[in-house]
This record gives structure tokens, C-alpha cells and sequence, in this order.
């Protein structure tokens, strides 16, 4: 077996111009932030943020019956 081919640009070197080819093919780079959903506090925001909407909605109590049936759904593993 064949050793891999390795490069001689580190990392650091590759970053700029990989930037300068997505910028040619008319792309910009863009850092998004969401919400960790795997912090005890973002289900329990979520869940308070939930029932404040169902509370000022007719349709109150099925909303949170839905919310509260989906909260119970296992993980999907892909």
C-alpha cells in the first residue's frame, strides 16, 4: 500500500485561498449562531416561550398537547 499524498500547505495557509476561490465563484462567508438545543435551558425557554403563545391563543390547550407530545419523541439518529 501507498503512502496518502500529504500536502505541504498547512491549515492556516489553505484557509486564505480557498476563501479567495469561494469569493471568484461569487460567494461571501457568513457566521450564523443558533441556539444550542442541547442546553436543559433552551428546552425550558422553548417549553415557557411555547405555553405564553398557547395561553393568548383560542386553540390554547391543543397547541400545548401537540408541543407536549412532540417533547416526548425520541432522538432521530441518522
Amino acid at each position: 500500500m501507498t503512502d496518502p499524498v500529504r500536502r505541504t500547505e498547512t491549515p492556516k495557509n489553505r484557509a486564505p485561498s480557498r476563501r479567495a476561490r469561494m469569493r471568484a465563484a461569487g460567494l461571501k462567508p457568513l457566521l450564523v449562531w443558533v441556539p444550542d438545543t442541547k442546553d436543559p435551558a433552551f428546552a425550558e425557554k422553548a417549553r415557557r416561550e411555547a405555553k405564553a403563545l398557547a395561553d393568548h391563543d383560542p386553540a390554547g390547550d391543543e397547541i400545548m398537547a401537540e408541543i407536549e407530545a412532540g417533547y416526548e419523541w425520541p432522538e432521530w439518529k441518522e
